[in-house]
């Protein structure tokens, strides 16, 4: 008899599975942010995890690279369909498809895995979590403020201390306008700006200047080709993204200071001094200046949400404001070394992305973050939501004829609404303790013959266990009102362990 070959068990490249503390932290997140995006206003929509090739837009496959920059398939007529790249593409194949149905403006909010067939590397996956809103029909500029609110509202309430994150704002109309003064009409030069200007916070004035004019070679030795800007034109944009100046000082959270911002309308005017004569400068000044009163008539402060003039966005497809979620907390990396951890979301306005369906310009505007980063941002800034993840409370069983009785334990506790199993192994006591503190139990039920025939309970308090494993050893008035192990008549089972359950933390824990 031959031995069947079998496959090895390994997740493919760039993909991740991730257990229960991962993915309770990701949904409390959705939970925080939904309930403030619904607060806006913002309706829920949820689309198919595939659109056609075709509706993705600039990730649209080459005809002869089917699977370029996305996972696509050829449908039965002979079709290609794409997992989703974003959730903005198909909200603006929703929004073509449904336009003479839907309230206009049309305010939604979404989230959901994303799927990207790209090189993955640390940190960089081929599916994750991204969470969406948008309003699409509007051109007014206070849409794209309440966006901005919006977003600032989210990831507070998703746990981010205030002063730990501030949205960034630009607008696309400022930069377009500086470089056609300066001669810039060309789109793939405007682009090699854009992205130029997009690195600065990597590269420094230097880098970019470079980048602005003949190129740059980098560290590996890889040549990038400039954008080839005159002297005058590298003088202009480098004067313009530096155009916020040197700006007040503020404390964020622990008080220590952690940003400089200046009044939004200060910082319009300095912007105003670089594009005197730019009518589309002008244009975006004024737009800039009705999201400030927009921000400051709901009570948004430039703590939290400023304008930045070296914020240009990398996607081609924005058309005027644009904004970015920076984490501003001192961070370290695995090594303890410290980084800048850097954006945590972003977006802006497209009008011209529901056109690519129906021809006409339909103004949006939107705000997009990355569930998986957001959840790392709140580790950095000591909001570590996997730490709060538990399993259910475990009864181990000591009496194998008694398997109903502990069925009964257990059903009682979920009837009380606590997350209860029994444990359906076959080892003995002490792996059931081991297997109940590796599911993160509050607590472990004991009833073994004595508790049976005296009418009580055995309850085992791992929680108290693993904060007192962790160090807190010092509040004694804490631990007095926790006794690690208890014994309570069996009437009294439900009470005594949601005690358990609902028992705050030590001061002294983690």
């Amino acid at each position: 008899m031959t031995d069947t070959a079998r496959p090895e068990a390994r997740s493919p490249r760039g993909f991740v599975d991730r257990r229960a503390r991962d993915l309770t932290a990701e949904r409390k997140i959705l939970a925080a942010v939904a309930e403030v995006y619904e607060r806006y206003g913002f309706e829920a929509l949820e689309t198919g995890a595939f659109e056609y090739a075709d509706a993705l837009g600039k990730f649209l496959p080459d005809a002869d690279r089917p699977n370029e920059g996305v996972f696509a398939l050829q449908d039965d007529d002979e079709q290609w369909m794409a997992l989703r790249y974003d959730l903005t593409a198909p909200l603006a194949r929703f929004a073509a498809q449904n336009w003479e149905t839907l309230p206009k403006p049309f305010r939604r909010y979404a989230f959901g895995p994303v799927w990207r067939n790209e090189k993955p590397g640390p940190g960089r996956y081929r599916e994750f979590v991204q969470c969406d809103a948008d309003t699409v029909g509007s051109a007014r500029p206070e849409a794209d403020a309440e966006i901005i609110a919006m977003a600032v509202a989210g990831l507070e309430a998703a746990g981010l201390p205030s002063g730990s994150a501030i949205v960034k704002i630009n607008n696309r109309k400022l930069l377009d306008g500086l470089l056609a003064s300066v001669g810039v009409m060309d789109e793939r030069q405007k682009l090699v700006v854009l992205r130029a200007v997009d690195k600065l916070d990597r590269l420094g004035p230097e880098g970019v200047s470079m980048l602005l004019g003949k190129g740059r070679l980098d560290e590996s030795g890889a040549y990038t080709t400039g954008a080839e800007l005159s002297h005058h034109g590298i003088d202009s944009v480098l004067k313009f993204i530096g155009a916020d100046g040197a700006p007040l000082q503020f404390t964020g959270a622990g008080g220590q200071p952690i940003q400089f911002v200046a009044d939004r309308s200060a910082v319009l005017n300095r912007m105003s001094s670089v594009l005197s004569g730019s009518a589309l400068g002008e244009e975006g000044l004024e737009e800039l200046a009705k999201i400030d009163q927009a921000l400051t008539g709901m009570g948004v402060s430039p703590a939290r949400a400023n304008f930045d003039s070296s914020i240009v966005r990398g996607l081609e497809y924005y058309t005027g404001a644009v904004f970015e979620a920076e984490l501003l907390l001192q961070t370290t990396d695995d090594k303890g070394q410290p980084m800048r951890f850097g954006s945590i979301g972003g977006g802006g306005r497209y009008d011209d992305l529901v056109a690519r369906f129906t021809g006409e310009r339909t103004p949006a505007t939107g705000f997009s973050f990355g569930v998986t980063r957001l959840a790392a941002a709140l580790k950095a800034a000591g909001r570590d939501l996997a730490a709060d993840a538990r399993g259910p409370v475990v009864v181990l069983v000591l009496d194998q004829d008694r398997m109903a009785d502990y069925m009964a334990v257990a059903g009682e506790l979920r009837a009380a609404g606590i997350a209860a199993e029994v444990y359906l192994g076959t080892s003995g006591m002490r792996p059931q303790m081991k297997y109940a503190d590796r599911r993160l139990s509050p607590a472990a039920v004991i009833i073994g013959g004595d508790e049976f025939a005296a009418g009580t309970v055995t309850l085992k308090d791992l929680d108290l266990g693993r904060e007192l494993a962790s160090g807190v050893t010092d509040n004694a008035a804490w631990r007095a009102e926790r006794p690690g192990q208890m014994t309570v008549p069996r009437a009294e089972l439900v009470a005594a362990v949601r005690r358990i359950v609902d028992a705050p933390k030590s001061e002294g824990s983690a």
